[in-house]
């Protein structure tokens, strides 16, 4: 299903061993059926206005008010605002932050975070631009195990139709981009569903068929992979990767079972089924004009997926036992209606929480923000631009300091704190750096390796669906200076394996700048937000 074009544009300026703390508010789940409706008032949806940001309140964070009352958020707006109009935000593995221009002009910019690791304080530069004017809308999108960052397709291309087949490689180190051609007697890409599998390939659907290839990045070629067994096309789905290096969708036009799910397992390259969902999460209905869409599909820490629907209704995917159950709806908004998601974001928190923004049917505003504990919701007040988003219009993107980035297409970029004492990952989540790495003394201008289990963390991160991918399941390398505090991001590379398994070992290189800071530090590996233990090292000439 189509979303409406972006038209007008007006100028604007540690860890603990202790469980998982809840939240202090829930929301009980609806007891309202919720079903797909027959809405002919999608085509006079207005159109997207690019807002003013809105006033932070006086600690840094914005008040905000929906359904359940007034909370304090703790959201911030960059203090530096980026001088563009921001899309999809993809980490590189330097621990700078590459973000789409969504405006008139195609290109893309960097974050880098300041001296202290801050990015509310980080500073924009602009890349080289993409080749041959690519600026797609919803597509997918990957940071490869080589740090490279993979572009293929997009339901728009400049904000004018199309289920284009271009795609494109970003070198962030040269940077310079490189076309890569779409697979063989493919003739759309598309808001294709994506993900980079656990043994490292990039795995691509085509939006619109049942079609869908594995590329080989040294080569960019790419081989037909997995289509047997798929029970529908993979419109408006979205991959879950799970720990065995399985993928879990939701479908979305399968007539014949409107409840079904299925897994696919790369080891036999088919589909086989997953069982039905307690409710019908995807806009499915016969009836009508239905959407099709589905909301985001997130693995949490403990082996469960939240599979956020776009009907109000949620369920809960138990990866151990195989089985569906219920989770609590969103709730009915007096004056509002029922929120769902019909496309958007959702984000895992160190905590093992799960972000996520919700909106009143179907391409609709406000937005609402909730987490998930794994068994409740709670909302808590969105951003300033909520009152003009639309769910569809947000990204979410983890941050190796544990804060969520988030975008609507505006230039107001805010981060989410999660609040103080509902932070910390569960020290068996986070990485676990091998003792025999012998990491003491780092020299300038060199490459080392690093090892341990779980460098790649227990989740993609992030989640969205067709229309985006920004995964973080890979390493980061971070070293905080003892004598004069600062921060910074040694660039990872060449990981070998992107498993998220529980226990899982890997590795990946790192480099160690000429221009690097010199003296006594302390390392972590960073994956999703969560950090390793420190370890001491010495970066000398």
């Amino acid at each position: 299903m189509r979303k409406l074009v972006l038209t007008a544009i007006v100028a604007t300026v540690g860890c603990s061993a202790a469980g998982q703390p809840q939240p202090t508010e829930s929301i009980a789940r609806s007891t309202q059926s919720v079903t797909a409706s027959d809405d002919d008032g999608r085509s006079k949806i207005p159109k997207l206005r690019w807002v003013t940001p809105g006033q932070e309140s006086s600690d840094g964070g914005v008040s905000g008010s929906s359904g359940g009352g007034t909370l304090v958020s703790h959201w911030q707006t960059l203090n530096n605002a980026a001088p563009f109009y921001a899309g999809t935000a993809l980490l590189l593995t330097d621990g700078t932050v590459l973000v789409q221009d969504q405006g008139t002009t195609p290109g893309w910019w960097k974050l880098t975070p300041d001296s202290s690791g801050s990015y509310l304080n980080g500073t924009w530069t602009q890349t080289a631009p993409p080749p041959n004017g690519y600026q797609p809308a919803y597509y997918a999108s990957a940071v490869l195990p080589d740090g490279r960052v993979i572009f293929e397709g997009g339901e728009y291309l400049s904000w004018n139709d199309a289920e284009t087949t271009q795609g494109a490689i970003y070198d962030p180190v040269k940077d310079q981009w490189t076309s890569v051609a779409p697979p063989a007697g493919w003739t759309t890409i598309g808001d294709a569903d994506s993900v980079v599998l656990a043994d490292g390939r990039f795995y691509l659907a085509d939006c619109c068929s049942k079609n869908a290839a594995v590329l080989d990045p040294k080569t960019l070629t790419w081989t037909p992979f997995g289509m047997t067994g798929k029970a529908d096309a993979n419109s408006e789905e979205g991959w879950t990767l799970l720990p065995d290096g399985d993928l879990l969708t939701v479908d979305t036009t399968n007539f014949a079972d409107m409840k079904h799910t299925e897994i696919f397992s790369p080891r036999t390259a088919t589909w086989t089924s997953a069982g039905d969902t307690p409710a019908l999460l995807a806009d499915i209905a016969t009836t009508g004009s239905p959407s099709f869409e589905m909301g985001p599909q997130l693995l949490r820490p403990d082996g469960t997926v939240f599979a956020v629907g776009a009907t109000g209704h949620n369920a809960v995917y138990h990866v151990s036992t195989g089985r569906w159950t219920a989770a609590p709806d969103f709730p009915n908004i007096p004056g509002q209606g029922q929120l769902d998601t019909a496309d958007g974001p959702a984000a895992l928190l160190p905590d093992g929480h799960v972000l996520v923004v919700t909106s009143p049917g179907v391409y609709q505003a406000p937005i609402h923000m909730f987490e998930f504990d794994g068994a409740s919701l709670a909302e808590i007040a969105a951003p300033p631009n909520a009152p003009n988003d639309s769910s569809y219009y947000g990204s979410f993107l983890v941050l190796p300091t544990g804060q969520i980035l988030f975008t609507d297409f505006s230039n107001d970029i805010e981060i989410y704190t999660p609040p103080a004492g509902e932070a910390q990952a569960q020290c068996d989540w986070a990485p676990q750096i091998d003792s025999r790495c012998g990491l003491e003394t780092l020299e300038l201008g060199k490459t080392y390796s690093i090892s341990g289990t779980q460098l790649h963390g227990l989740s993609a991160g992030a989640a969205y669906g067709d229309d985006e991918q920004a995964a973080t399941n890979y390493p980061l390398v971070r070293v905080s200076y003892r004598a004069t505090g600062h921060v910074s991001y040694l660039r990872t590379h060449d990981h070998s394996s992107m498993s998220i398994a529980r226990g899982a070992y890997g590795s990946t290189s790192f480099d160690v700048s000429a221009t690097q800071e010199t003296g006594e530090a302390e390392l972590v590996v960073v994956a999703n937000g969560v950090a390793s233990a420190p370890i001491s090292v010495k970066i000398a000439r």
